[in-house]
């Protein structure tokens, strides 16, 4: 299916669930989401919140974010909702659910209790939707000094134990979470008046379902519960059958309308596996292309195809669920605020991630089912915009494509075999001639950003750095050749004679001693390693004579040092009797032996 942008399949209401930024301010990674905000068109004749009979006090809060009139679902779950009756609200993702059950629940239990036990729970299947759900919930209840409590994995359990601690009114939280909090006493259910379950058919793909039926077991019988869905699935209505007393269902659309915006135009091209990759860069060049979200079906996709396009010179981030908390939450800041334009994630990131503006959803991989395609490509047309929606079909993908378009009546199920030099992809996509599949260097994807922190220093990275060296209790750096400039400063801290310029070795005194008698104490250029003939110079005697040990030699120079200390003795070369101090090659003697003179070797040298 390649359809023009005006056959967009239309919906009666859109609408965007808002967000703003992290509940607790316990930790800088804590996700930060958009403040709420009016930014969807409303009909003219929608009726205002205060016409509901909505609390003065949430109609002004809701005034200061520019919203007075409701939307569809809004304005058919408030009356029942402020009535206290149950109701499974049926609607598509982006229509303004939060609102229409969190402005309920505010005006009959946000305001604070003596006892600060929670009076509202509100289960959400992901944790970014969390975070939105409740930065939405606190900003309505502003006026009313409602105190919400978002609870979810991957952070600490104390920061929560302790919100609890302090009184909390409204809990919005995931399953896991709330459950273990709740069996191990931190999380009191006992007067929970209002239940709301979000999202119920993600919740059920997720497999918290079970979860949440021990969360319900814990709670009171009398109580109002409110169901949203998107679809309505076997075990969902089974939930609703045992939870629920006398719900009233209520659609936001009409029965036969379709489930995709009708600003949202979809194309659908059936894509070779190794083309993908290129064909993907090249739509990412089209022209007004804003925010992007690519979804594929696994996270060892999601990685790769984020550092396929990294590499290619986008600015990208990933979010799947092998990243950690605060990576994927640093990935979606960025592309909140814009550093990065691309964003590739999982399903995970389908339900309740609302980021204003995304222009284009890119289906890397086909969705497994109907229902997964319409809340991938509901994260585009959102809040009246227009959006385009771009799904590659592989080969083996086709019989899975053909059921979701007769599903869907999307009159698709042979999508037009392309290729990233395609014309129609080109024509379609409203991409530049001369585009190529790469436009710049190499980029870091945003997710390594938080995993890795500062760049860190490498074994590598410190190859051929000079290394320190200290001998006769003064520092330098040097290399290990002799040369290097570090050994300058060891002679300049060390024995404080200069050597000239050009010259890396310490000036040193030797003295040499025969029988017990010193016999030569003229200073020598000697070299810095052991094991180098020290005697060849004219201002020496003969050592020929008598023999000498380097123990002798070493014994001296350590008593003479420098006036920074004891030296390192050093280790000979070849080892004990070596011969590596004498100068037998002229003599053809055996000086420089194993033989010592232990008075020499201890007697204290000379001033």
């Amino acid at each position: 299916m390649r359809t023009s942008r005006e056959r967009g399949r239309p919906l009666t209401t859109v609408t965007t669930d808002t967000a703003t930024s992290d509940p607790h301010g316990d930790t800088d990674d804590e996700p930060v989401v958009e403040p709420l905000k009016a930014d969807a068109p409303v009909a003219e004749d929608s009726p205002t919140f205060a016409e509901l009979g909505v609390d003065p006090a949430i109609v002004a809060a809701l005034a200061r974010a520019g919203i007075e009139r409701t939307f569809a679902i809004q304005e058919l779950t408030l009356p029942l909702a402020l009535a206290g009756d149950d109701l499974i609200g049926q609607a598509r993702t982006g229509t303004g659910k939060t609102l229409g059950f969190g402005v309920p629940l505010l005006q009959r239990f946000g305001r604070p209790t003596d006892d600060g036990t929670p009076r509202v729970l509100v289960v959400v299947p992901t944790r970014e939707l969390c975070v939105q759900v409740a930065k939405d919930i606190e900003a309505a209840g502003a006026d009313l000094g409602t105190r919400v409590l978002s609870i979810y994995g991957g952070r600490p359990y104390e920061s929560q134990i302790a919100a609890l601690q302090r009184g909390v009114d409204l809990v919005v939280g995931t399953p896991g979470r709330l459950l273990d909090l709740a069996q191990q006493g931190h999380l009191v259910l006992a007067k929970i008046g209002g239940l709301v379950l979000d999202e119920a058919d993600e919740m059920l793909d997720l497999g918290f379902l079970p979860d949440v039926e021990r969360i319900l077991g814990m709670l009171p019988a009398q109580r109002q519960t409110m169901l949203f869905s998107a679809t309505m699935p076997g075990p969902i209505i089974t939930l609703s059958r045992t939870f629920l007393t006398q719900p009233t269902h209520i659609r936001a659309e009409q029965v036969d309308s379709s489930a995709i915006g009708e600003k949202t135009a979809q194309f659908v091209y059936r894509a070779h596996a190794l083309d993908k990759v290129e064909m993907l860069a090249r739509t990412l060049q089209a022209t007004d292309r804003g925010p992007t979200m690519v979804f594929t079906r696994t996270k060892r996709t999601a990685s790769k195809v984020s550092e396929e396009l990294a590499e290619r010179g986008f600015a990208v981030g990933a979010v799947h669920g092998d990243l950690g908390q605060g990576a994927r939450e640093h990935a979606l800041k960025a592309f909140r605020d814009g550093r990065i334009d691309v964003l590739v994630c999982t399903d995970v990131a389908a339900r309740g991630i609302d980021v204003t503006g995304v222009t284009h959803v890119i289906n890397y991989q086909c969705p497994d089912d109907a229902k997964t395609y319409i809340h991938r490509i509901g994260r585009t047309g959102r809040a009246g915009l227009t959006g385009i929606a771009v799904t590659l079909v592989d080969w083996d993908d086709l019989p899975k494509w053909k059921l979701i378009s007769d599903d869907l009546a999307l009159g698709a199920p042979e999508p037009p075999e392309t290729y990233s030099n395609s014309p129609h992809l080109y024509a379609d996509m409203n991409i530049p001639e001369g585009a190529s599949g790469r436009v710049a260097r190499r980029r870091r994807p945003a997710e390594e950003e938080a995993e890795d922190g500062p760049v860190r220093e490498t074994r590598e990275s410190t190859r051929g750095r000079s290394r320190s060296r200290t001998r006769g209790g003064s520092g330098g750096t040097g290399t290990g050749t002799g040369s290097g400039p570090g050994e300058d400063a060891a002679s300049d801290e060390g024995s404080g004679d200069d050597t000239g310029p050009g010259r890396g070795r310490r000036r040193r005194s030797r003295t040499r001693r025969r029988a017990g008698e010193v016999v030569a104490g003229e200073g020598t250029d000697g070299p810095d390693t052991a094991g180098e003939p020290a005697g060849d110079t004219s201002d020496t005697t003969d050592t020929t004579d008598a023999p000498e040990t380097s123990d002798a030699s070493e014994g001296a120079e350590g008593a003479e040092g420098d006036g920074s200390g004891g030296r390192r003795r050093r280790r000979r070369r070849g080892g004990r009797g070596s011969g590596s101090r004498s100068t037998g090659s002229e003599s053809g003697s055996d000086a420089g032996s194993d033989e010592a003179v232990p008075a020499a070797a201890s007697a204290p040298a000379p001033e």
